[in-house]
């Protein structure tokens, strides 16, 4: 009687070992991610996300349009073409003047006379800066005051209605221009106004077709917001930078037509107010949109509320004011457009039109109407003010679809490839210990150890796809090498040694572990920072996988095999 009170006791003490509870809680918990369900019809559902190559789908390779230049160009050029387009008429430049002390952002003047009678508005409209006019002896005396970089920026923009970024550098200012033009095309232009692109010493021209690294991730990061807002049912949607310019996005269950209609409609954001003759001005991009709230119903009216920055509200006030919109509201509508295509239209009310007048508004709700297509609308502009505003164009240049059916082909392929690799190695163990009561604690552990790596994939929402079983599979391998290692030195000549043995040598197996786990983790540490695609997910599959193991399952495989070694003498 009193021995089966002490075996009881050692059955029970094993359930008291802090790290054994550990690891019953992450099991359990893994349990609760995965959640498998049976459902009818069905069959087997988990709340597992898997990625294109095992769920079928489709991908779309996208490139950013744009391209990084440094020109230069005569000011009195730029001012005399920009304005004469502006009143119809010529003007004649009387004086320049240019810094000659090389330095960037220089204060520089321009001054030309008229016949015509120029107003303020049409010179701040042009944002060629500050400007003092005279009229005398029916001409028009202007002088504008500005920087050179300011008006190349300005004259840029203007001709090829998009936003131009300079950016200082060490050997002068550089242009991001965000729009597809060709350095053909940029020479030819620069020409009109006595400019050209600046050489490098080896005589090439200081072009290159693309974005800066900065506007790439913001545009993927844009996109990445864009397209999870849609409540399309849809699992999460990758998207990941490849080189400089070009975006990759994986659509898993989405068919190839529905990926390019949701990709299409991401685009180029921009509010403009309407002038005079179906014209407009430009008044902000998408990048002073601060926040977007949820649509709502009140008044009888869904909107859409947003709320600007401090930039983008005191341009919109600005403007409102110089076009007469917040005068006259009814004649200057606010536009928005998404890729140049027009997604709402309405003037001011008059409330907002008067506070204009005194002062800049931050928060504004934009209205579409009291019926069920109304609230549609108004979900829509939410998506588009959100998410919308990607700071340059892109054009489509690659795509695929990998068929639902072969997706689920690689998936079964998936499993029965890792239970191979699992009854593989389980032969190589019973091969060189020959004894049942190592091989089940061994193989029982290197299970618990993929259903943990799953269970974490299923709390974050993280997709799998072929890279990450590869990197499961490559757990594998790696767990039983380490299980190996605790086992041989547990096993002292053959049999399990005394506790002060068996923690000397536990501790030196353990200390073999965990520098091999730190080896594997700082190996694959630059995968994931980099973001080499599908390696990433090998990566971080293969750190989880290890860090999993060397911190709750083989600490309690060692508990476990001395337990199961003391039963057995």
């Amino acid at each position: 009687m009193r021995g089966d009170e002490v075996k009881d006791k050692e059955n029970q003490s094993i359930f008291k070992n802090t790290r054994v509870r550990l690891f019953i809680l992450v099991l359990l918990a893994s349990l609760v991610a995965i959640h498998p369900w049976y459902v009818s019809g069905e069959g087997l559902t988990t709340n597992l996300n898997y990625g294109l190559d095992l769920e079928g789908g489709s991908w779309l390779q996208i490139k950013l349009q744009g391209a990084v230049v440094q020109v230069d160009a005569d000011p009195g050029m730029i001012v005399k073409q920009m304005i004469e387009s502006t009143i119809g008429k010529s003007i004649e430049i009387t004086d320049v003047g240019i810094p000659d002390d090389g330095a960037t952002n220089s204060q520089a003047y321009v001054t030309f006379t008229t016949d015509d009678f120029i107003t303020q508005t049409q010179i701040d409209l042009l944002r060629l800066g500050q400007a003092t006019i005279n009229r005398k002896d029916n001409k028009t005396e202007v002088t504008l005051y500005s920087t050179k970089e300011s008006l190349i920026v300005a004259f840029l923009s203007n001709s090829l209605s998009t936003e131009v970024v300079p950016i200082a550098y060490v050997d002068g200012v550089q242009y991001e221009i965000r729009t597809a033009v060709s350095e053909q095309e940029l020479q030819d232009l620069m020409a009109t106004v006595g400019g050209s692109i600046v050489k490098n010493t080896d005589g090439t021209l200081k072009y290159r077709e693309g974005v800066t690294t900065e506007t790439r991730d913001m545009t993927k990061n844009i996109l990445t917001d864009k397209l999870n807002s849609y409540s399309l049912g849809l699992k999460e949607i990758p998207v990941r930078t490849v080189g400089e310019d070009y975006i990759l996005i994986d659509f898993a269950g989405i068919d190839l037509a529905t990926a390019k209609d949701i990709v299409e409609k991401p685009g180029k954001f921009e509010i403009r107010i309407q002038t005079t003759d179906n014209d407009s001005v430009h008044v902000l991009y998408g990048d002073d949109i601060e926040s977007v709230g949820v649509p709502g119903f009140h008044d009888g009216q869904w909107s859409t509320p947003f709320r600007l920055t401090e930039s983008g509200a005191l341009a919109l006030q600005r403007i409102a004011i110089e076009t007469g919109a917040s005068s006259n509201p009814d004649a200057h509508w606010l536009d928005m457009y998404l890729d140049e295509n027009i997604v709402y239209s309405a003037p001011l009310s008059p409330s907002a039109a008067t506070r204009l007048e005194q002062f800049p508004i931050y928060s504004w709700e934009s209205s579409t109407g009291g019926d069920e297509e109304s609230k549609i609308q108004a979900e829509q502009l939410q998506i588009h003010l959100r998410a919308g505003a990607l700071p340059v164009n892109v054009e489509l240049v690659g795509s695929g679809h990998v068929d639902a059916g072969l997706g689920k082909q690689f998936k079964t392929q998936s499993v029965i490839a890792g239970l191979l690799s699992l009854l593989a190695v389980a032969f190589v163990v019973f091969r060189r210990y020959h004894q049942k009561e190592i091989l089940i604690p061994m193989v029982a552990t290197s299970v618990s150890e993929v259903f943990m790596i799953l269970g974490f994939a299923g709390a974050v929402g993280w997709q799998l796809d072929l890279a990450s079983i590869a990197g499961i599979i490559a757990v594998i391998g790696t767990g039983i090498d380490h299980l190996v290692i605790i086992t041989d030195e547990v096993l002292y000549e053959g049999k399990l040694p005394s506790i002060k043995i068996y923690l000397e040598r536990i501790t030196k197996a353990f200390a073999i572990i965990f520098a091999a786990a730190a080896t594997t983790t700082i190996a694959m540490s630059p995968l994931v920072v980099m973001g080499f695609g599908a390696l990433k997910g090998f990566a971080i599959t293969t750190i989880v996988g290890v860090m999993i193991g060397v911190l709750v399952a083989r600490p309690v495989y060692g508990i476990v095999i001395k337990e199961v070694l003391q039963k057995t003498d």
